[in-house]
């Protein structure tokens, strides 16, 4: 099948993308050279900034959520491509001064080859910056293998963490600690039902039978071992979020935060009903939700589908959850 996609020029998509992006969030965000999306109040934020990198293509992760309360910087690479280790440099040049900056990395090989080779700059300059990796893909390797797991959307609500507790004062080292146990107590998997299509070139990412779905597709396209025929939303539901309970090892009583996240041509509606369906499995359990989101977050182009996250919550976690925030895709007042 062609693709079919409102763009101009293949070469220039994500330049394009971040000129539109700057054009209709003007007072939020400015777009510098070498990719740079930048929360335009950063430089008068006397706190910790948050830096992170990746690909374009998965809008509106992550310079979407460049703001107040969240990214102060987000680098981006061409679709799907991390970006180079120069641009991450200057960023977080840029966002270490005056309290230095936490790195947020998602664990797909080429960011983190980019970040190591970033931090050895860091590291030689003496800029102050610390670093977190998620990781939360219980599809691709066990809990014991974390370091093998994909990073996929927890990167944004980790952000939200993070930024809040930033917000509040913390220092660098007691920002990373509480991004580090948000880290440590989440998990995704994801589902797919339909590929999509490169929009650069239009290569198919994956490839589906008419009755066909996955659960634990990679968020470009990696096989999850989980092909299956097609299930409804509540038989869907109860397979991920079994999954993620036995992974996190939650028990009755405890609280979580529970997100469904557009993988991009999935309807609200079936978001709803599918996030409806896991609130009841968890009711079921005696595990109760306690913050949440639905929509789109971190997409993948038309792909259909949906990424079910949830990480055990408690009372401090969850008050920097509810912080302020001000960015182009997620705000709280």
């Amino acid at each position: 099948m062609a693709m079919k996609k409102f763009i101009n020029n293949s070469e220039t998509l994500t330049k394009e993308l971040l000129k539109g992006m700057a054009l209709a969030f003007p007072d939020k965000i400015e777009v510098r050279e070498n990719n740079l999306v930048i929360n335009k109040n950063m430089e008068k934020a006397d706190r910790v900034h948050i830096v992170t990198l990746g690909g374009a293509g998965h809008e509106p992760a992550l310079s979407g959520f460049v703001g107040d309360g969240m990214f102060d910087i987000s680098v981006v690479g061409d679709v799907f491509a991390a970006p180079g280790p120069a641009a991450c440099f200057e960023a977080l040049s840029l966002a270490s001064a005056p309290k230095g900056a936490l790195f947020v990395v998602l664990n797909h090989a080429g960011d983190m080859m980019a970040a190591e080779m970033t931090m050895e700059q860091v590291e030689d300059a003496g800029i102050k910056v610390a670093r977190v990796t998620t990781q939360e893909d219980i599809s691709n390797a066990p809990r014991s293998d974390s370091d093998n797991r994909r990073g996929l959307v927890g990167c944004i609500p980790l952000a939200k963490v993070a930024g809040g507790a930033a917000g509040m004062g913390k220092d660098l080292e007691e920002v990373r600690a509480i991004a580090q146990k948000f880290a440590d107590n989440m998990a995704t998997i994801a589902v797919a039902c339909r590929g999509a299509t490169h929009p650069a070139n239009g290569a198919e990412i994956s490839r589906f039978g008419e009755d066909d779905m996955e659960i634990g597709m990679g968020q470009h396209g990696e096989g999850g071992g989980g092909r299956m025929t097609m299930k409804s939303a509540r038989e869907t539901a109860a397979i991920m979020t079994q999954a993620l309970l036995d992974d996190l090892s939650i028990k009755e009583g405890e609280e979580v935060m529970l997100i469904v996240n557009g993988s991009g041509a999935t309807t609200l509606m079936e978001q709803l009903i599918v996030f409806k369906d896991c609130v009841e499995y968890l009711k079921g359990k005696g595990v109760k939700v306690v913050a949440s989101h639905v929509g789109e977050l971190l997409t993948v182009q038309e792909a259909a589908g949906f990424q079910l996250f949830m990480a055990r919550m408690d009372g401090e976690l969850l008050k920097y959850w509810k912080a302020p925030c001000d960015t182009p895709y997620y705000t709280v007042k």
